[in-house]
């Protein structure tokens, strides 16, 4: 969770609960922005086997990462959501 809070300190740009289970997360669109963010989600998806995590790239060149979660683990999204904004300095 550490790496999440710098990677989004560092590089977070907005963010938008698209749905109860799905969180965009849009960040810097720099190739070494994505690739750390790809490592952790590698990484996260090995042992939260229940994230389903999907990567795009905007037309202003950014980096969402979309992060989808079944009903019954909204409450771990919910964290993902707060710990993002709250290292980014957008809540």
């Amino acid at each position: 969770m550490a790496e999440f809070a710098a990677l989004f300190a560092a590089s977070l740009r907005g963010l938008e609960r698209e749905e109860a289970g799905i969180l965009r997360l849009e960040l810097d669109g720099a190739a070494e922005v994505e690739a750390r963010a790809r490592d952790l989600a590698a990484r996260e998806s090995t042992c939260c086997s229940f994230f389903a995590l999907s990567f795009s790239r905007t037309d202003q060149d950014l980096l969402q990462m979309r992060v989808r979660v079944p009903q019954q683990h909204r409450a771990v999204l919910d964290g993902l959501q707060r710990q993002a904004a709250d290292a980014a300095g957008l809540a």
